[in-house]
């Protein structure tokens, strides 16, 4: 329970934070080209908080739904303005004016990621070593070669100090379906080249797990998996598991990590299984489960509704300080949400023709699990995790979608050639035909996360 409340405090401060850029954005150039704004708003319904400054007596208002804000602006198309003030009316302005001031969202959610990779930069994190664990026989990394205890030290001539910069120098050939090279160092120093060819790769393997899709794992030390979380109304919890309990063998075998307990409960659906667990680090418990079937990429599978983490810590040897300088930092921080940020747009591109599985797409549930995650791991990784959400937030908002900012900015692209704006009727139509499309694209979200959570 607890967790969960950290999880929805990570999650609410994050959509707080980002929204309150955004807004700021269309705000901040609305009030420098002289348009008067009314309200400036984080979250919709009931305010919780407000107040008038300015000479404008403009409104701040902190509302109690924290999925969205706006800023509102004088507009005689949405009441009656004095004439004393029709200068300073939103629909008055020239079409550069209107423009700047709708683009301004997105681009201070750029703007935000640069400043929270850069903060992440000069703050450092502390990752992990990239060496390899087990590789997966028939798979991309077993066709290059990869071998266990292998240390991959670069990744296209790009240094890899730590896990999350490897993963993240492979994602587009991984969404290209290319190939990547890799340098590794074995165990004696040696220092090779290997070629990852991912244009086999499958579509449909969970976005949430690169290493599956590579073939290979992270090296671990060998220990009992922890039970990090039991999920209510399974199989486990009638059980009795409890979160903490180290699981030492199922059937008289001995189980050494996360991995290995998902492959056995997963090819046992229906039956009986005798689990060794240790609990308070003393007792030893034998519990019997029976994994439930679930149908699952076209096979059958067992499941039994617990969450399994490393069962031990990582040894110092393994983690490795990653920072930049202050002037170093900011140069990183730009290329790194211009990568992201390319990234994105060819994510949602393969997503549309069909080339991407739309189960990339993630919805509140699990935008909240990784915000928890992620604060969890301390604030550089939170700010990593703010600037990734907030790319995706910029560029989301810049898709030609009707009451989305990039359908203003659509309309007023047609108004330049046109020469006059588009007509109410049409604007009130298309905002129709808007609403549907966002409702469509969150339920999908929406559905997806329940399938990661449930399925």
């Amino acid at each position: 329970m607890q967790e969960t409340l950290f999880m929805l405090l990570a999650f609410i401060v994050a959509i707080t934070i980002l929204i309150a850029v955004h807004e700021f954005g269309h705000f901040w150039v609305a009030k420098r080209l002289g348009v008067k704004v009314l309200r400036y708003s984080i979250g919709f319904g009931k305010p919780l908080w407000r107040r008038t400054y300015g000479p404008d007596q403009t409104e701040y208002v902190v509302a109690a739904i924290p999925l969205g804000g706006y800023v509102k602006m004088l507009d005689e198309r949405e009441a009656a303005v004095p004439p004393a003030e029709r200068q300073r009316a939103f629909n008055n302005k020239p079409l550069s004016t209107r423009f700047a001031i709708v683009l301004a969202g997105p681009m201070f959610n750029f703007l935000f990621a640069v400043f929270a990779y850069w903060l992440m930069f000069v703050l450092g994190v502390t990752g992990i070593k990239p060496l390899i664990g087990e590789v997966a026989p028939d798979s991309p990394a077993a066709y290059a070669q990869l071998q266990r205890n292998q240390e991959i030290i670069s990744v296209n001539n790009e240094p890899t100090p730590i896990w999350s910069v490897a993963i993240q120098a492979m994602l587009p050939a991984m969404l290209e379906r290319g190939s990547v090279s890799i340098q590794v160092r074995d165990q004696n120093g040696t220092i090779s080249e290997r070629t990852l060819d991912l244009s086999n790769l499958d579509p449909n393997v969970a976005p949430e797990r690169p290493f599956q899709s590579l073939g290979f794992l992270p090296w671990r030390e060998p220990a009992p998996p922890r039970v990090m979380e039991v999920l209510s109304g399974n199989p486990a919890e009638r059980a009795g598991f409890k979160t903490g309990d180290r699981i030492i063998a199922i059937d008289g075998i001995q189980i050494t990590s996360p991995g290995e307990l998902v492959d056995y409960v997963s090819a046992r659906p229906d039956q009986q299984l005798d689990v060794l667990v240790e609990r308070n680090e003393t007792e030893r418990v034998h519990l019997y489960v029976v994994p439930e079937r679930k149908h699952l990429d076209g096979k059958d599978i067992g499941r039994i509704g617990l969450m399994p983490g490393e069962g031990s810590g990582i040894s110092e040897e393994m983690r490795v300080p990653y920072k930049y300088s202050v002037f170093s930092a900011a140069t990183q921080a730009v290329k790194q949400t211009w990568k992201n940020s390319i990234l994105t747009l060819k994510m949602l591109a393969k997503i549309v023709t069909g080339e991407v599985s739309v189960r990339n797409l993630s919805g509140p549930i699990n935008i909240a699990k990784y915000a928890g995650q992620s604060a969890s791991a301390g604030l550089p990784w939170y700010l990593n995790f703010l600037a990734i959400v907030s790319i995706s937030l910029a560029i989301i908002n810049l898709l030609p979608i009707p009451i989305l900012d990039g359908g203003h900015l659509f309309y007023y692209m047609i108004e330049f050639f046109r020469g006059k704006p588009v007509s109410e009727e049409f604007e009130a139509v298309a905002q129709r035909v808007g609403i549907v499309m966002i409702a469509l694209l969150m339920g999908l979200a929406f559905y997806n996360d329940l399938v990661r959570l449930f399925g």
